[in-house]
């Protein structure tokens, strides 16, 4: 489910189960099963993504199964050599008389780091809450 329309779509049933279910514990169940239902169809959506990523994973050439591990591995490298590498280098340039290294843009790579961090420090806080085991 597209999270700009989940605010919307949630409004929008809202005004439609109290207009309906004027009655207090029928608009309970009836807001339950809505939001069931919305969490099935996330859920459903979230496994069929692990299903396709299971599948990419497992692609015997390194095109298919290799595309996030290579993102992971350019972006360590760009974090390394912006934050100590382009330092050194600028350190060594002014002792050695040469000219200062390229700074990197580290804008994208921040987006694309948290990105994959973030999702990672996810599973591990589900894990650490049981979640996963569920």
């Amino acid at each position: 489910m597209n999270p700009l329309l989940v605010g919307p779509l949630f409004e929008v049933s809202k005004t439609l189960i109290d207009r309906f279910f004027p009655d207090p514990e029928k608009k309970r169940e009836a807001e339950a099963k809505f939001l069931d239902m919305a969490m099935q169809g996330e859920l459903k959506q979230v496994i069929a993504q692990l299903e396709i990523n299971a599948r990419e994973a497992a692609h015997p050439t390194i095109w298919v199964a290799g595309w996030r591990p290579f993102v992971g591995w350019v972006g360590g490298l760009g974090l390394f050599y912006a934050t100590i590498g382009q330092p050194l280098l600028t350190w060594a340039g002014m002792i050695k008389g040469w000219p200062a290294p390229p700074v990197l843009d580290t804008d994208l790579l921040w987006v694309v780091l948290s990105g994959m961090l973030g999702i990672g420090g996810l599973r591990t806080y589900e894990k650490s809450k049981g979640v996963a085991s569920k």
